[in-house]
């Protein structure tokens, strides 16, 4: 069982650095469609890049759950608690190491998005394997988390705040352009 598990969570990092990566560009791979926009980075912002990261997760995980969730009863409550860590590791990465060197490299941008992807991985890993029987409630709030978190990602990409963690730090512009 704990191989199964590690080559689950060893295909999710790989299945999420590669879609992660391919929907750097598949905005405007697109024409810049609305649709595509949806779950693909619409701008250099830090959102977007954690919007790199948060679908390729969403979509392995909905279907880690419809092949091998009953075996591991905390696995909505585990993977909610790895994703939201894995996302924040990219902004407290990002503007760490850019408010100390007071710029941006764009090999360091890319190995935070991979840093956050092990990192999720490698919790979820940790999480699931202490095989804690999850109870009901903790599933529901995992799995109405990491819903919100897909309905707050694309909401923010056409109704974005205007605050830094939205704004493109080329264009000025937040969000899917203005």
């Amino acid at each position: 069982m704990r191989r199964q598990l590690f080559l689950w969570e060893l295909a999710g990092f790989l299945f999420t650095a590669v879609l992660g990566v391919l929907l750097h560009y598949t905005y405007d791979w697109s024409g810049q469609r609305a649709a595509v926009a949806a779950f693909s980075a619409v701008n250099e912002s830090t959102w977007e890049h954690m919007k790199l990261l948060f679908v390729p997760l969403f979509l392995f995980s909905v279907v880690q759950m419809c092949v091998s969730g009953r075996n591991y009863p905390d696995f909505l409550w585990s993977r909610v608690r790895a994703a939201l860590t894995g996302l924040l590791l990219i902004p407290v990465l990002f503007y760490t190491y850019t408010g100390v060197l007071g710029s941006c490299i764009t090999w360091v941008n890319i190995a935070i998005f991979f840093l956050a992807d092990a990192g999720t991985f490698l919790l979820d890993y940790r999480l699931l394997r202490r095989g804690r029987h999850g109870t009901l409630w903790r599933q529901v709030v995992g799995l109405a988390v990491l819903w919100a978190l897909a309905f707050a990602f694309v909401w923010c990409t056409f109704r974005p705040p205007h605050v830094a963690l939205w704004q493109d730090p080329v264009t000025g512009l937040y969000g899917r352009a203005e």
